[in-house]
């Protein structure tokens, strides 16, 4: 099996599929559990998990999942894993349970521990990011970048997350080397998407993040010719580690 076989039609549908599936959910009463982490869990998410890891167990059975939602595989097998997609059923459920819209399916396909291909869908704005590696980035089928800034120095665009914001991330802003600042939050992995789309120059997180929360986003960012780096090491961060957290990083 190679990348290059999947169809990403086939998988901005599923993404589709998902994301109608949150909508009936997301206009109605819905529950809300706490899980393990503290972290909130809906219906929403588990619906749009049992979509998604079926439809792709049925077009391609030999590709194993990584879904935040799953139990995760020991790293004994999984680091031994050629391809494999990395699932986040709902990114941003807290911007879900607000009902501010800004929460997104995810479904990215890695090749060992880089994203190679990435379905970024936000239903309730009806957005559809999505990259394929070598044939480039789009949202709603226009090629990304949309728009470059061509005065870094006078003027930056920062975006920042709207319900996780650190001190670490606030003071990296407030030092960036620029005239002027303009800074906007966002919920889930629109950021990186608007670092690759080019509304945003750069979305630093110097917070905790999961792999499967930037790793569909990041495959548009990189298609788009953007970068997410390592916050420490101006490498870019890779995937399927033994820790599944993310580092800090700066997507530009």
């Amino acid at each position: 099996m190679q990348f290059k076989d999947i169809n990403i039609e086939d998988i901005k549908n599923i993404a589709v599929k998902a994301g109608d599936a949150i909508m009936e959910i997301y206009n109605k009463d819905f529950q809300i559990e706490q899980k393990q982490d503290n972290s909130p869990l809906t219906e929403a998410d588990l619906k749009s998990n049992e979509i998604i890891c079926e439809a792709l167990n049925s077009l391609y059975p030999s590709i194993p999942l990584m879904s935040e939602e799953n139990k995760q595989t020991d790293y004994d097998t999984r680091k031994n894993w050629e391809y494999y997609w990395c699932i986040d059923p709902i990114d941003g459920t807290k911007e879900f349970i607000k009902k501010n819209g800004e929460f997104t399916v995810n479904i990215a396909l890695m090749h060992i521990n880089t994203p190679v291909l990435g379905v970024v869908y936000a239903p309730a704005l009806n957005d559809m990011y999505s990259a394929k590696k070598n044939e480039g980035a789009f949202k709603n089928n226009e090629k990304l970048p949309l728009k470059t800034n061509s005065s870094p120095k006078e003027k930056l665009s920062v975006v920042a997350s709207k319900s996780h914001l650190s001190s670490e991330t606030q003071e990296f802003i407030n030092n960036l080397d620029t005239k002027e600042i303009e800074q906007v939050s966002k919920g889930s992995s629109l950021k990186l998407c608007m670092v690759a789309e080019g509304v945003a120059d750069i979305y630093p997180r110097l917070a905790p993040t999961m792999e499967w929360d930037t790793a569909a986003a990041d495959a548009v960012v990189r298609e788009a010719g953007k970068m997410t780096y390592q916050f420490e090491k101006d490498e870019p961060i890779i995937y399927n580690k033994e820790d599944l957290l993310n580092p800090w990083f700066v997507v530009k």
